[in-house]
């Protein structure tokens, strides 16, 4: 009897789970591999949805599912001067990311030029361990290759291109900055030094790579 390549890994996978290996970019010391993170900055951010049309269309989302979502709450301060706030829900890329460590197939990985958290979709056999064990609940079964997706700061696409990410590139308001860690000269590391930023989740320990700068008033849709 012949199985296929996604039950021959569904049955590796129970026989024997094994954790992936994750690579930590920021530790490798000749300086020359990424840490690719993202800043937020909700203070900018107009709620146009460009983000998410562009991350869509370049990266082949199906509807029904999505790899970036911008909730839009408000109105506060209805009865005076009212205001809306926006934020950012995609992958985190943690430095410590539990979906990596819980895969069983190795289809969840850290991609060692980058930093980026990735999957291999032939290498997924959507069990969803991944899924489960995401804090953000940001991850999906793509509804056309079954295996788990989400946000990969468009590795695969924009990124191999030379390009930014797709969301970086469609906001009108540059509220998005897309950069390396491990450059001290890089505009993103010089908004972490000078401006506040907050993490999602923190004491999980995932030490997650998006950064949001908080709104205090955002403005209108």
């Amino acid at each position: 009897m012949s199985l296929s390549r996604r039950q021959f890994l569904g049955c590796s996978a129970a026989c024997a789970v094994t954790a992936a290996i994750s690579t930590d970019a920021s530790s490798d010391a000749d300086g020359k591999v990424k840490n690719l993170a993202m800043i937020h900055d909700e203070t900018k951010c107009i709620g146009c949805r460009a983000c998410e049309h562009a991350c869509r269309e370049v990266n082949h989302v199906p509807e029904g599912v999505s790899r970036l979502k911008l909730n839009i709450d408000g109105p506060f301060n209805a009865d005076e001067d009212p205001y809306y706030r926006f934020s950012r829900d995609s992958c985190q890329h943690c430095q410590d990311a539990p979906c990596i460590s819980v895969c069983p197939t190795g289809a969840a990985f850290r991609d060692k030029e980058t930093g980026i958290v990735d999957v291999d979709p032939f290498k997924c056999v959507g069990c969803q361990y991944c899924i489960a064990a995401c804090p953000y609940r940001v991850r999906f079964i793509h509804p056309v290759t079954k295996a788990a997706d989400k946000c990969d700061f468009c590795r695969k696409t924009n990124l191999a291109e030379g390009r930014l990410p797709a969301c970086v590139e469609a906001c009108p308001t540059k509220a998005l900055t897309f950069g390396d860690l491990n450059d001290p000269d890089s505009e993103l590391a010089a908004i972490l030094r000078h401006q506040r930023t907050e993490r999602a989740k923190l004491d999980l320990g995932t030490n997650p790579k998006l950064f949001r700068i908080p709104s205090q008033k955002a403005g209108v849709l």
